[in-house]
């Protein structure tokens, strides 16, 4: 039985997709660019259906905001049609309906959105805040008309010029507080429309010279800023999950949320660690040399994987490209990690990925999306394949089986000093070196990349 329903579609006041329909499953066999040919919604796996496992999000930021084609070389390529008006909050309200006519025909159950994604900031916070508490309305009623929820939404706190030091990290405290404004209404907004999540990313909590940073400071008065957001939004009735972010530089060059590790022990030195979870995103897991399944684990590990952000970046280019999903063998490992780590509770599969600077037809948009709704299934599928047939986690369960009986599971219990230690390694020698059988057990991944089926 599916928790999640499909969504209704929308067409506001003029549809910005009027030649095409709601994108359907398909199967395999489908040439048509515009349907699903793993992804249906209504499939189970383990229990679950698709829908259920992935919780597809689109980014209101990448998709129709006028990110799209931008790099650190030039600005968009793509001319939406719903940002064309010159009033502030004629472009955000003609906004929401092309985000949601095309959220709508997509069939994805959830949307995740910056608050100056979904109206101009203006120009002082009455303004602002005003501005953000209508455009909740609208997107209540977006929310109503079409079933689709709210994953997550966050304050961006790095892009006006006031933030170029910091917003929590700032030296100067009156921008701290004016951060903290931004939050406070940013939350008010989540709780109106049932967010599962909120997100902190800390683009520009960092520094970028030790020479003028009092990096101790920082960190506790990013510590104490993450509590009064905590406080304050669980006193207004946020229920969901609190997101921490990775990412280990870019814009600043060197952030305090570096990667998983960082932020895990940060969160444990500031006595936060039961209070956030983790949002992993592949292109800042790679920009951190790691892997999108590192990072995974690494938090899994810790209890505090909640989300992911799913894209991949390029690694002939040194920033965070933010392109679409589409290594089928980095994502069956990642979604190994996922389904390991009982899958996703208010978290999901949040699309932080943009269309390449050639691309500039709104139908791109679509076969963006789809390309990656379908690589994620299909990974789930494979890795799903993979469980069931046993062979990875039953090499590694042996590989460490020394460790279940005897002295070995009396070391794992904290039963053995280190002079006993001593008399066991004096008593025998190791034995020999068992193969770790890497090659192996990567050429099981594309076996059954190969051999599951796809329908």
């Amino acid at each position: 039985m599916s928790t999640l329903k499909p969504v209704t579609p929308f067409r506001g006041r003029e549809s910005y997709f009027p030649g095409i329909d709601a994108v359907a499953y398909e199967g395999p066999a489908s040439r048509n660019p515009l349907a699903f040919k793993v992804y249906n919604p209504e499939a189970l796996v383990a229990g679950k259906t698709m829908r259920d496992h992935l919780r597809f999000a689109v980014a209101y930021w990448h998709s129709f905001t006028g990110s799209a084609g931008n790099d650190p070389f030039g600005p968009t390529t793509l001319d939406y049609p719903w940002n064309r008006a010159d009033d502030a909050m004629t472009r955000a309200r003609q906004r929401a309906d092309g985000a949601f006519e095309f959220m709508s025909k997509l069939g994805v159950p959830f949307y995740c959105f910056h608050d100056v994604d979904v109206c101009d900031e203006g120009e002082s916070l009455a303004v602002y805040e005003e501005r953000l508490k209508e455009m909740t309305r609208v997107l209540a009623e977006r929310q109503e008309a079409t079933g689709i929820q709210l994953l997550w939404n966050t304050a961006n706190l790095f892009s006006n010029p006031r933030y170029m030091h910091g917003a929590a990290t700032n030296p100067d405290f009156s921008v701290v507080a004016r951060a903290a404004a931004q939050v406070k209404a940013c939350l008010e907004a989540n709780v109106a429309l049932g967010g599962h999540n909120y997100v902190f990313w800390g683009g520009r909590e960092g520094y970028s010279t030790l020479l003028n940073s009092n990096t101790r400071l920082e960190q506790e008065n990013l510590a104490a800023f993450l509590r009064a957001a905590r406080d304050y939004g669980r006193s207004i009735g946020f229920t969901g999950t609190f997101l921490i972010e990775p990412k280990p530089m870019e814009p600043t060059k060197h952030q305090y949320d570096f990667d998983a590790a960082t932020v895990i022990g940060f969160l444990h030195r500031q006595g936060l660690a039961g209070d956030f979870q983790l949002n992993i995103e592949a292109n800042h897991a790679t920009l951190a040399n790691h892997s999108f399944a590192h990072e995974l684990q690494t938090a899994a590990d810790a209890s505090m994987l909640g989300s992911i952000d799913a894209n991949r970046g390029d690694p002939q280019n040194g920033w965070d490209t933010d392109q679409f999903p589409t290594d089928m063998t980095d994502l069956v490992q990642a979604v190994l990690v996922i389904l390991g780590n009982g899958g996703f509770t208010t978290g999901g599969v949040n699309f932080d990925a943009k269309l390449r600077r050639g691309s500039v037809d709104l139908e791109d948009l679509f076969h963006a999306h789809i390309g990656g709704m379908d690589a994620f299934a299909r990974a789930l599928q494979v890795a799903d394949a993979l469980r069931q047939e046993g062979t990875l986690e039953e090499f590694r369960r042996g590989r460490y089986a020394s460790f279940d009986e005897g002295q070995g599971a009396a070391f794992r219990r904290g039963e053995l000093t280190l002079e006993a230690l001593r008399d066991i390694a004096a008593a025998r020698e190791p034995r020999r070196p068992e193969s770790g059988r890497q090659e192996y057990l990567e050429n099981l991944i594309n076996q059954a990349l190969l051999t599951t089926p796809l329908a």
